[in-house]
């Protein structure tokens, strides 16, 4: 297989996976969850992601059609992200996740 061609995913989690998985997607669309964020906002709020990851990233769940961006055409420019209505719907997912991990960070600080 050719390394473009994206293997064809075989089920509903994978295919999920394959959309918000990796370590900063989740985390790019966990703070888009409290609304529209700015380049900028994203970079400070994601500590230890380079600028060249959160563009790609961000590209990635523009192309999957999760995040909106927005361009203002003004000096200097101005560009905003958002969830779409597609990326509003993992909002679930993304609060379950959160949840399970303080029960699980609470657990592990217990078991110490």
């Amino acid at each position: 297989m050719s390394p473009n061609k994206k293997k064809a995913v075989s089920c509903p989690v994978e295919t999920t996976l394959s959309i918000i998985g990796g370590r900063w997607k989740v985390l790019v669309l966990h703070e888009l969850l409290d609304g529209v964020h700015r380049f900028g906002e994203l970079d400070r709020k994601l500590t230890g992601i380079s600028n060249r990851t959160l563009t790609r990233q961000l590209r990635e769940l523009e192309t999957d059609g999760v995040v909106h961006r927005k361009v203002y055409r003004e000096v200097p420019p101005r560009v905003e992200y958002r969830l779409t209505a597609l990326g509003k719907t993992l909002e679930p997912i993304l609060l379950a996740m959160d949840e399970w991990g303080v029960r699980y960070g609470k657990r592990k600080a217990k078991a110490k």
